[in-house]
């Protein structure tokens, strides 16, 4: 058996995440979240995407390219279990794996074509800008969905928390609608997932936090159950 394996990229995903920090724990939780996956030669001849369309979600492989170089261990601490307590990686969804390899199911929007570029537009997505795509799989629902299948620490979705905007945050989204008609919603969504560090969680937390979302940068703060957007200013 080798003991090395070789894989290149076949697409480049562009996504409005431009930081690990406030990015999703699971795809699907912001279904706001547009996306593009531009295939990269040879794999960019519109015969890899026949018929590709028949299918509403897709299951992609990719590199958590921005951990790739700060090693492994064999236990985690996943988010879901307040950051303290430990478990297998393999029991985990960690970035932090043996070959940093990540499965995301998304939803297929459409595919586009302009000159040798060949692209498909994705929704729900979970990445952050510039993740390598490594393979693309179509989901099948009757061989990949297991309603009674059990869900271990993660039984259950998370429960969002609520959003509000401050009269400044109002006014800077209604002066970026044009280029970004979805923004408050997507906003929202990220946000009511709460991207702190898991620790955070049921602390009393001043703390005003920033994440660049597509080329702005939100300035938020949480007092749970709520998320307060205080700004929202250029990157």
């Amino acid at each position: 058996m080798p003991t090395t394996l070789s894989l290149q990229p076949i697409g480049i995903l562009h996504s409005p995440y431009k930081e690990k920090f406030a990015v999703p724990r699971q795809p699907g939780l912001v279904p706001s979240a547009r996306a593009t996956l531009e295939l990269l030669p040879p794999c960019n001849d519109p015969q890899t995407l026949r018929d590709i369309e028949q299918f509403s979600h897709l299951w992609l492989i990719f590199q958590f390219h921005e951990c790739a170089d700060q090693g492994w261990h064999p236990t985690v601490r996943p988010p879901r279990l307040g950051g303290n307590e430990r478990v297998g990686v393999f029991a985990s969804r960690s970035p932090f794996r043996p070959n940093g390899l990540g499965l995301s199911v998304v939803q297929l929007l459409g595919v586009q074509q302009q000159g040798s570029r060949l692209w498909l537009e994705l929704s729900g997505v979970d990445l952050v800008d510039g993740t390598p795509i490594l393979d693309i799989k179509p989901y099948v629902p009757y061989a990949d969905s297991h309603p009674e299948a059990r869900g271990g620490f993660a039984p259950d979705a998370p429960t969002p928390m609520a959003v509000e905007f401050s009269p400044e945050a109002e006014q800077a989204i209604q002066q970026a609608q044009r280029h970004y008609p979805e923004l408050r919603a997507f906003i929202a969504e990220v946000l009511a997932q709460d991207p702190r560090p898991a620790y955070k969680k049921g602390k009393p937390d001043d703390k005003v936090y920033g994440v660049r979302l597509f080329d702005v940068n939100v300035r938020f703060q949480i007092k749970e159950p709520q998320c307060q957007v205080l700004a929202i200013e250029p990157a």
